[in-house]
Order: structure tokens, then C-alpha cells, then sequence
């Protein structure tokens, strides 16, 4: 399990990870959201232990991380800005790697390779972006590490490479029980993907969840009655957000999904709906309840 109390990373003119605290647990996917600057890439590498904090603390498996190698030894951190040895190929790149990991798996190494189709003799500044990408995953995922850090885990990746290193990970995740921390600018591509979601913002922590109970707990509803009638007609729920348009109204109700339907239905509504909501959706009425502004702490995260 991964812990950290009160973390704290200041740089010279900036403070990166203010005060975080959260846990980690064994076996999961783990997604890490947020702006540029939220500090997603100064925690991933704090838990490397690449930097050292200035405060709080970070453990893994109860033991402190920084100048710890046999902790560092459980953990592969994949950076957003890729790193070879200069005029490395492939192969020269897995003697590296199996120097590094004893757990490097050799057959894993070469499906891995078939299957992306890269050339293991062709020097790596030579390939494009995607293919840097796909290199860097090839020898993490053959390193069969029990902590998996990827920053920014599917930039440059086509959708369908996309969605293959996700299965990757997955299967990494359900038949060995690592635990996966990804990184992303946006919500959308994690959502099929995580167990849990942690958004960042300023270097702090928004909010964390569990994603299915966030998109399961809550849900939106559309309701209208032949008569005038005001949120007060709906004291039996808990909503979270009301915007009524004629005789028509919107709510974001947090709830059992049945029970709430069959008590607005006992009302005798002339339309009743109750739609799932998206994961954006779900962030942004969570953090309007706690007092954030939406577009302030998302306007930088993509949509793509």
C-alpha cells in the first residue's frame, strides 16, 4: 500500500505538492487528474524516489521510499519526457532493464515486441513519438514491476494502441495484482480505466473516490408536473444541484437509483427520467458541493 501524510515538494519559487494525503491501495488502478502545474509528475516522482519532500511523508509498504533500493526495486516510473541512452536501441535499452529488474520476463519481452511491431536493432531517436511511447511500455511492462508509474500514459498513442496498452495494463493488474498509477490530462481516458481517481489541483487534493461509487451513487433526474411547484416538493432526497425551466427540472440527486425513482414516481409526474452521469459530470457536482470552481480547477484539462 502507498501512503503519503501531509506530502510536501517546494522548489525554489514554487510550492509543487501542498499538504497531500492519501492512500493507495494494493491491486488497483489508480488515475491522478489535473491542470499542468497540479503536480502529478512531481508526486510520481516523489514516489520513485526521484525527489526528496520537504515535509510530510511517503511510504510504500510502511517504509520510506527516498534512498530505500529495495523499495525502488518494486517500481517502474515511465516519464512524460522519455528518456533512452543516447544512440540506444531497443536491445541495448533490455540489457538495462533486466541489469535493473531480476524480474525482467524475456518471453513477455519478445510478444510484447511482435505485437507492436518495432524494430529492436533501430536506434530510438529514430522513431516517432507514438513509437518512443510504445518502446518505453514494451520495457516496463516486460520488467513485471509491482508498482507501475506512467505519466501522461498514452500520449502520443493512436486510439487503438490506446486501448491495447489499457488491456495491458489491465491484465497486469486482475492476474499479477500490481498497482498501476497513471496520469492523464483527461477525465475521459481514465474513466474506463481506474478503480480509483484522485484530482489534483494547486498540489493538493480535490477529491478522490472510488469511480464506480461516484457514477453509481449519484445521478441526474428530469421531472415534470402539470402544477407549479418548487425544490421544496422534494424533501424525501438529497440534491445536490436543482435548476428548474418551466415546468421541467433538472436535479442532481445522490441516492439509492430505485428508491429514488419509485418515490418521485409516487409523486405522479408527467415525465420522469433518470439518466447516468459522466465522470466530468460527477466532478463537477462534487466539487461545486465543496465549495470549488468548476471551470478555475478544469480549464486546462482536455477533452480529447
Amino acid at each position: 500500500m502507498i501512503q503519503t501524510e501531509n506530502l510536501t515538494k517546494r522548489f525554489d519559487t514554487f510550492t509543487a505538492i501542498d499538504k497531500m494525503t492519501c492512500s493507495i491501495p494494493d491491486g488497483c488502478i489508480y488515475g491522478m487528474v489535473g491542470s499542468n502545474g497540479a503536480g502529478k509528475s512531481t508526486f510520481l516522482r516523489l514516489l520513485a524516489g526521484i525527489y526528496k519532500s520537504n515535509g510530510g511523508s511517503i511510504s510504500v509498504d510502511g517504509q520510506p521510499v527516498f534512498e530505500n533500493p529495495a523499495i525502488k526495486a518494486k517500481m517502474l516510473f515511465v516519464p512524460d519526457d522519455l528518456y533512452f541512452l543516447p544512440g540506444a536501441n531497443i536491445n541495448r535499452m533490455v540489457k538495462l532493464y533486466r541489469a535493473i529488474y531480476p524480474s525482467f520476463d524475456e518471453q513477455r519481452f519478445s510478444m510484447l515486441l511482435s505485437y507492436f511491431k518495432l524494430d529492436p536493432k533501430k536506434p530510438v531517436s529514430t522513431f516517432s513519438k507514438g513509437m518512443r511511447r510504445q518502446a518505453a511500455t514494451i520495457l516496463a511492462l516486460s520488467s513485471r514491476p509491482q508498482y507501475l508509474l506512467f505519466d501522461e500514459t498514452f500520449d502520443g498513442l493512436d486510439p487503438i494502441m490506446r486501448n491495447f496498452v489499457k488491456g495491458l495494463i489491465c491484465n497486469d493488474v486482475a492476474e499479477r495484482g500490481i498497482t498501476a498509477i497513471i496520469t492523464s490530462h483527461s477525465l475521459r481516458e481514465l474513466e474506463d480505466t481506474c478503480d480509483q481517481l484522485v484530482l489534483l489541483h494547486k498540489g493538493g487534493v480535490v477529491l478522490e473516490s472510488d469511480v464506480q461509487n461516484l457514477k453509481t451513487s449519484q445521478f441526474k433526474v428530469q421531472i415534470a408536473f402539470n402544477e407549479d411547484y418548487t425544490k421544496d416538493k422534494f424533501k424525501g432526497l438529497q440534491i445536490s444541484s436543482f435548476v428548474k425551466s418551466g415546468s421541467v427540472s433538472n436535479m442532481i440527486v445522490k441516492g439509492e437509483r430505485e428508491e429514488t425513482y419509485a418515490y418521485l414516481k409516487s409523486l405522479e409526474p408527467v415525465l420522469l427520467d433518470i439518466l447516468p452521469l459522466t465522470l466530468e459530470e460527477v466532478f463537477t457536482y462534487e466539487m461545486e458541493a465543496l465549495g470549488y470552481d468548476f471551470k478555475e480547477v478544469l480549464e486546462e484539462i482536455s477533452h480529447d
